[in-house]
């Protein structure tokens, strides 16, 4: 019997990163309201991540880079070392199309990443500057993989961001040229922005399923997913394959709307794939979105079809809510 977890599973965190470690912990990082810091919380269980002390890892610049919206922070344990990747801007103002975020990389090589340790390694330069954030890093085949969004005018006028993958010399610099992944150009990829960032990936089944995220972060925000053969040359665009329609979405249903940003996890007893995503109980939003505090962490398990392909049906029902004018959990 699969087990099943608390929904929410942490409240008002945003694009949510789990990462289950030898040591047995799980280590959480997300997006906080305030987009001023980076949290880490640990715990031995994913329901224990919510009442779990958060370690604040990095605090944002008093000016300049790294100064503003501090978005979508990744824990990643590489070659012997704690790194966490995430996006900054130097102030909260738009230019042109978009926001002005950068990749940054923060290293810890002690064995305990709760521990104020926390080296800047800088920007990460990806071959020309523009509008970037939401990095993951893939360790495949003694390989490590570097998967991003930015915005290429050139590619596309339209889009705000698509996805590439590059090689990477060691975790904080890049020894390739950057291969464009996915482009935004499906209905469901447009709707209000033209998106696609927020990737993720989950090695099963002898491929590699990368999911991302489209359009804007309201009830239209939803999941898609790119598929290659494991033993494919990842830097080759046409090793990967590229879903028609979305893989997860809004459920009207079990009034949960918006679900993305997604990262996967494991069971405590290693038997179950997650899916880890946030996402809202409501629709209606006042203001932009971005700064709307409610989007939940969330997750749930990944069934998997006779043919070896995920199938993350849809966001399951909360059986516990956020009491909004307290700002404190209550169960169903």
């Amino acid at each position: 019997m699969v087990k099943s977890y608390p929904n929410p599973l942490v409240f008002q965190r945003a694009d949510p990163f789990i990462y289950k470690h030898t040591d047995g912990y799980y280590y959480f990082t997300a997006s906080v309201p305030e987009y001023d810091r980076i949290e880490i919380r640990r715990a031995k269980s994913l329901a224990d991540l919510e009442k779990a002390e958060p370690f604040v890892a990095w605090e944002h610049h008093d000016h300049g880079e790294m100064s503003s919206l501090i978005w979508a922070p990744e824990i990643h344990y590489l070659q012997g070392a704690w790194y966490i990747y995430f996006a900054a801007a130097p102030n909260d103002q738009v230019t042109g199309d978009t926001f002005n975020h950068r990749m940054y990389v923060l290293e810890n090589k002690n064995a305990n990443p709760l521990t104020p340790h926390w080296e800047e390694k800088g920007q990460l330069i990806t071959g020309w500057e523009s509008f970037a954030l939401d990095a993951t890093v893939l360790e495949h085949k003694d390989r490590l993989y570097y998967i991003w969004a930015q915005e290429d005018k050139e590619v596309n006028e339209k889009s705000h961001s698509n996805l590439y993958i590059a090689a990477m010399k060691n975790p904080w610099t890049l020894e390739s040229s950057a291969t464009l992944l996915t482009q935004p150009e499906y209905d469901w990829e447009t709707q209000i922005f033209w998106v696609n960032e927020g990737p993720s990936v989950i090695k099963k089944n002898g491929h590699i399923f990368l999911t991302y995220s489209a359009s804007a972060t309201d009830e239209n925000y939803c999941l898609g997913m790119l598929i290659a053969d494991e033993d494919a040359d990842l830097l080759n665009p046409d090793s990967w394959h590229k879903s028609e329609h979305p893989v997860f979405g809004t459920s009207y249903d079990h009034h949960i709307y918006g679900p993305g940003h997604n990262s996967f996890t494991v069971s405590e007893d290693g038997k179950t794939d997650l899916l880890v995503y946030h996402a809202r109980d409501y629709n209606e939003i006042e203001g932009d979105p971005l700064y709307d505090p409610n989007r939940h962490t969330r997750v749930q398990p990944i069934h998997w079809r006779a043919d070896g392909m995920p199938d993350f049906g849809e966001p399951i029902p909360e059986t516990r809510f956020l009491d909004l004018q307290k700002g404190v959990p209550c169960h169903a």
